[in-house]
């Protein structure tokens, strides 16, 4: 994904027709001013949600990527909801939901150990709940939009299984599967790698269509 440059400018959301935040989510509690950090169309991204993705990232994956890349993916989720929305493609359910966040609670050990990281990274419970909620929707609308263009021929699964499987197990010391037996694994990924790929090509073409506007000013490298 392109990297774009992360900016600041002063917002006072209190104006009368103040513009949408993207996703809905206010500034913090006890917060009286924010900072715009992208205006795509007619809607706005602030710092706040920036550090929010960032805190998540933190949570799910251990680490958080720069500004500068967080705000590459709250404008990619931008496109992807406008349209997934616009379509009407129905939001996950509160049970999928629940599951995912049973999962990542498992990852992380315990119920009081997740109580606590939650108050380290600085996210609550319904943040979370809400983030996770986000990341699935949009993950499902592009399986949804790319999966049926993809198609994975038999050579393409037999170059991976001999040209990046078997060479990655020989490197772990790890006998080789019978191919059989590891076909729909391979596949699979070919074809996730195939979502990505007109993922990736769809995003770029589209923001090339859309009028973006990111503050260069304080930004982190």
């Amino acid at each position: 994904m392109c990297q774009t440059i992360f900016i600041f400018v002063l917002l006072f959301l209190a104006a009368a027709g103040a513009p949408r935040v993207f996703g809905g989510v206010p500034p913090q509690s006890g917060r009286v001013v924010d900072r715009i950090v992208a205006r795509i169309e007619g809607d706005i991204i602030l710092q706040s949600q920036v550090r929010e993705l960032g805190a998540f990232q933190e949570l799910i994956e251990g680490h958080e990527e720069s500004d500068g890349k967080l705000l590459d993916e709250l404008i990619e989720q931008w496109v992807v909801e406008t349209e997934a929305s616009a379509s009407h493609f129905p939001q996950p359910a509160q049970s999928e939901v629940d599951r995912e966040l049973a999962r990542l609670k498992e990852n992380i050990a315990n119920p009081e150990k997740y109580v606590s990281r939650l108050n380290e990274i600085g996210l609550s419970a319904d943040q979370v709940r809400q983030l996770l909620s986000r990341q699935i929707y949009v993950a499902r609308y592009v399986d949804y939009k790319f999966r049926p263009s993809v198609q994975v021929e038999p050579a393409d699964m037999d170059a991976y299984y001999k040209k990046e499987l078997l060479p990655e197990l020989a490197k772990k010391n790890q006998p080789a599967p019978d191919r059989a037996a590891v076909d729909e694994q391979i596949r699979e990924l070919l074809v996730q790698r195939g979502i990505s790929d007109l993922t990736v090509k769809w995003l770029d073409d589209t923001r090339g269509r859309l009028k973006i506007e990111i503050n260069t000013t304080g930004s982190k490298p």
